[in-house]
């Protein structure tokens, strides 16, 4: 029954955070698409500080050791953020590649396509001369980096799932909350490269999109054997999940929220940070009633 709930729930935040950001990108709600990074945000935090490190301290793993994994896994993606913004601007001669790039390859972790978001907000097309026909023949590499990215995230929405049922669905729904401003900056930028009309255009890259995050399911058939051939080290499994989130939210959604606001808009984005714990907090709640 677990192995159902694991594809259920990696289908539902692969392919849902895809629609859901169709509905964002190219529906009437695109005015919000700010907002969901503050909702993602504080989705994430809450999924990591308030379920998945007390599950992994609840275990027989010492707390040294936990903290040791969880700095190392923070680091990891540290590093990991280094290298991929070094191999692009490597790539296109770029001498300061900036975040607001499409990263060719983007395991585990969703800020490749995050500052996506802020132009479409804007009206811009974020994609400067310099890099904009990097991705033109076909698109592969985009969608090759979602499709591992996504089949990442199946690994750890599985590792949820074998230590709490409850804790798996928690996770699921932190992954599609943070996972919909990623798609929207892919989603974008597929449909200003695809030919045709611009209905057309946007049809065109929800397929596309909604293939590579179908991949989910299968980081999640991968993380269920995986896991299950790995059963002790389960809590260190979860303090690498946690470290993914706390990466995301710290490292790349946060800092987009530290711009001079007015007192209106700053109270926007802390009622939208404070929705996203509010919604993880909810779901856990239900859960576990069930």
């Amino acid at each position: 029954m677990t192995l159902i709930y694991i594809v259920l729930a990696t289908l539902a935040a692969g392919i849902g955070s895809v629609w859901l950001a169709a509905a964002l990108s190219f529906g009437a709600f695109a005015r919000y698409t700010q907002h969901m990074l503050s909702l993602a945000a504080g989705a994430l935090l809450a999924t990591a500080f308030m379920h998945l490190l007390p599950e992994a301290f609840e275990a027989q793993a010492g707390a040294k050791e936990l903290f040791a994994a969880l700095l190392a896994g923070l680091i990891f993606f540290f590093l990991l953020d280094k290298a991929e913004l070094w191999h692009h601007g490597h790539e296109h001669h770029d001498p300061a590649p900036s975040r607001s790039v499409v990263l060719p390859f983007s395991p585990l972790i969703s800020h490749n396509a995050v500052d996506c978001t802020a132009a479409l907000a804007h009206g811009h097309d974020h994609h400067g001369h310099h890099h904009s026909h990097a991705q033109k023949p076909g698109s592969w590499a985009l969608l090759t980096g979602d499709s591992v990215h996504c089949f990442g995230d199946g690994v750890l929405i599985a590792s949820a799932f074998m230590a709490d049922q409850s804790l798996g669905w928690v996770a699921a729904l932190a992954v599609l909350a943070h996972e919909i401003p990623h798609h929207m900056g892919d989603l974008v930028v597929l449909s200003q490269i695809n030919a045709g009309s611009q209905s057309n255009s946007n049809r065109i890259a929800l397929v596309k999109v909604s293939l590579a995050g179908s991949v989910t399911a299968i980081g999640g058939l991968a993380g269920y054997w995986l896991v299950n051939q790995l059963q002790d080290y389960l809590p260190y499994f979860l303090v690498l999940v946690s470290s993914s989130f706390i990466y995301v939210a710290l490292a790349d959604l946060i800092p987009q929220l530290q711009k001079r606001l007015s007192f209106k808009q700053t109270s926007a984005q802390i009622l939208w940070l404070a929705a996203g714990i509010g919604m993880v907090t909810l779901a856990s709640g239900m859960a576990h009633g069930h």
